[in-house]
């Protein structure tokens, strides 16, 4: 301990080691973001405490004496190992939170207002993974899921925390210009779009709160719900749009409703599904989400 007390201070040992890593005092001041005067100063005060001379100058240049390079091998390892293990302190305060969830959802309604959680935030880290199975807390590195449906998840939390309301949409110009379908008995003459991992169940429900038999209509599964609305907007069929993931589309017209007597939106939404003992964070982006859930209501 007694050692240590008679070490020159931080800045001039920082100062020292710039300017011998560069052989420049002026380059070392540059990095430091401090006067070449005042890099001058801390060398000279760290050469009076150790009583020798670490640089030799000439005129235009500098270069070490035996003693100042043998000093700056232990004083480069010593401020490594300093960064280092501040390194490890800071990404020790952080946090990771992995969440699974829908890509359309990500896309459409979480991406845009992300940015909110993590200015609030700043200490965990998101790490989204895109999915729609079931998730399985116990042997899964997954710590909260966001899940599209009617609930229904055993040994987890799950919380309803935005309410989903469905309709057919279709691009204006199909099947062709001015020809929107307007009675629901009309569906089943054209190709219903389909996400595969949530087939078929928002058309039932659709279907049977509107009073009309589909399941003589075409149908074009696809992977998934961004795809389903891709094929839409270019108007290869009606699908059912999920209006909280659709509204931009809506405003622009590029996609259009119809049947609006029968919108669905008791029962289905987007679920907060969590283990039975979620960590910290998850609580954390849970709330939040109920939040931005409850403002977006609003907007």
């Amino acid at each position: 301990m007694s050692t240590r007390r008679h070490l020159p201070v931080l800045s001039s040992l920082r100062a020292v080691e710039a300017a011998g890593r560069h052989l420049s005092f002026s380059r070392a001041a540059d990095e430091l973001l401090i006067t070449q005067s005042a890099v001058s100063h801390h060398v000279r005060k760290v050469e009076e405490e150790l009583g020798v001379s670490l640089f030799i100058r000439q005129a235009r240049s500098i270069a070490l004496t035996p003693d100042g390079a043998k000093f700056l091998l232990y004083l480069s390892e010593a401020l490594d190992l300093m960064a280092k293990g501040a390194d490890e302190i800071r990404r020790s305060g952080r946090r990771t939170l992995r969440v699974s969830l829908l890509a359309s959802f990500a896309t459409h309604w979480l991406i845009p207002r992300l940015a909110r959680f993590t200015e609030s935030h700043p200490d965990i880290d998101l790490i989204l993974e895109p999915s729609t199975r079931t998730v399985d807390f116990a042997s899964e590195q997954i710590d909260l899921a966001i899940r599209y449906g009617r609930g229904g998840w055993s040994g987890t939390q799950a919380q309803k925390f935005l309410a989903e309301s469905i309709s057919p949409v279709c691009s204006p110009s199909f099947p062709n210009q001015g020809e929107i379908p307007a009675d629901p008995r009309e569906l089943s003459k054209h190709p219903l779009l389909l996400s595969f991992s949530n087939a078929p169940f928002e058309w039932e429900v659709w279907s049977e709160r509107a009073g009309v038999d589909l399941t003589s209509a075409r149908s074009l599964m696809l992977h998934d719900y961004n795809i389903v609305i891709q094929a839409a907007l270019d108007g290869q069929g009606i699908a059912m749009g999920r209006h909280n993931l659709i509204a931009d589309h809506l405003r622009r017209g590029a996609l259009i409703e119809f049947c609006k007597d029968f919108r669905v939106s008791e029962e289905i939404g987007y679920w907060i599904v969590m283990p039975e003992h979620p960590k910290h964070q998850a609580k954390i982006f849970a709330r939040w989400l109920t939040t931005e859930a409850l403002t977006s209501m609003h907007e």
